[in-house]
């Protein structure tokens, strides 16, 4: 047993280090308080290691950045009939 001890010693550290990082990423995603350098290292990050992840970072991104329809001048909104 006591030639066990340094390695679970060992993997009881990184494995609170892992989770410390899981929790931070969290909140920092979760608050929005990521400057452009963090925000794009956990975009790297879900890039290389979680590809349907980064598709949907990148959706997001993109339904945020569109405009809201606006009013027309007499406050009333209107739908574009389609084609047919």
């Amino acid at each position: 047993m006591h030639a066990l001890l340094p390695y679970l010693t060992l993997l009881g550290f990184l494995a609170a280090v892992l989770g410390f990082f899981t929790w931070l990423a969290r909140r920092i995603r979760r608050r929005g308080t990521a400057g452009g350098g963090m925000s794009g290292a956990l975009a790297a990050y879900e890039e290389a290691f979680r590809a349907t992840s980064h598709a949907s970072h990148h959706e997001i991104r993109a339904q945020g950045e569109r405009k809201a329809p606006t009013d027309s001048p007499d406050g009333l909104r209107r739908r574009r009939r389609g084609k047919g």
